[in-house]
């Protein structure tokens, strides 16, 4: 992997994906690559294609620029196929913003925008995968405990343990081993490019609630099978999370409040 430091000192990797990209919009292949190249910028992944490998006939320069403090400044084009429109949909770095780096041979396509992404014959979601990311999920005999707003919402004996890189580890419950009269179903849903689509539920208790903080995958990615229907809650907001008897250090991360 080749490995740039950005402007401001960021660690930025850049390698060629061994998988068949292909990317869907409309009836057309506007991107049909076995050469895509992985940026990753420390966060989620992005594919670059040459532009040989792109169907530029239905690119538009859009004359919208922006500033990259990793990368330069970015040119926009808005794809245009048939009756559809997708605005600023894709972009490139014409000038490259170092001799370690040269991007101008590429480009990217925002990932929400298009109508379907595939690694090889499968169709991907939310964005592509990281290949120095590892989940694994194991059954375990670990006494897990979870208290919210002054109540023990959740006890098991056996908990599904999720451990991904980069994140603190996930303890899935049964419903079995959950207060689900105190559970209160929301509309919030996200999506996971290694997991799937989760659904949300918030904790009330008397007139205080703690919203969204619990969430479960219905129909998880066949890798995560075992989660599914379990609820996991999230380990920075909860008011202590109990393994073993011992309670776990708040992590720090994304999701947490403060």
């Amino acid at each position: 992997m080749k490995v740039f430091t950005g402007r401001n000192g960021e660690q930025i990797g850049f390698e060629q994906s061994p998988k068949w990209v292909r990317v869907r919009f409309g009836d057309a292949n506007v991107a049909d690559s076995r050469r895509a190249h992985l940026l990753l910028p420390g966060g989620p992944p992005y594919y670059y294609f040459p532009w040989e490998d792109v169907l530029t006939d239905l690119l538009e320069a859009s004359g919208r620029t922006e500033e990259s403090p990793l990368l330069g400044r970015a040119a926009y084009w808005d794809l245009r196929t048939g009756s559809r429109t997708a605005e600023s949909a894709a972009w490139s770095y014409p000038e490259p913003v170092s001799d370690a780096l040269d991007l101008s041979g590429f480009v990217a396509f925002d990932w929400d925008k298009m109508d379907a992404w595939f690694e090889e014959a499968e169709e991907v979601f939310v964005h592509p995968h990281d290949p120095y990311k590892r989940l694994d999920v194991h059954q375990s005999r670990r006494h897990v405990r979870v208290v919210v707003l002054g109540e023990t919402v959740a006890e098991s004996h056996s908990p599904i343990l999720l451990f991904e890189t980069g994140l603190p580890t996930r303890y899935y419950l049964s419903k079995l081993d959950v207060r689900m009269d105190l559970l209160v179903p929301t509309d919030t849903v996200t999506g996971c490019a290694y997991k799937g689509e989760a659904n949300y539920y918030s904790v009330r208790i008397g007139d205080r609630t703690a919203r969204d903080i619990c969430w479960y995958y219905r129909y998880p990615t066949n890798p995560m099978a075992k989660i599914a229907t379990h609820m996991a809650f999230f380990n920075e907001r909860v008011d202590a999370l109990y393994v073993d008897g011992i309670e776990q250090p708040r992590p720090r991360t994304r999701w947490s409040l403060d």
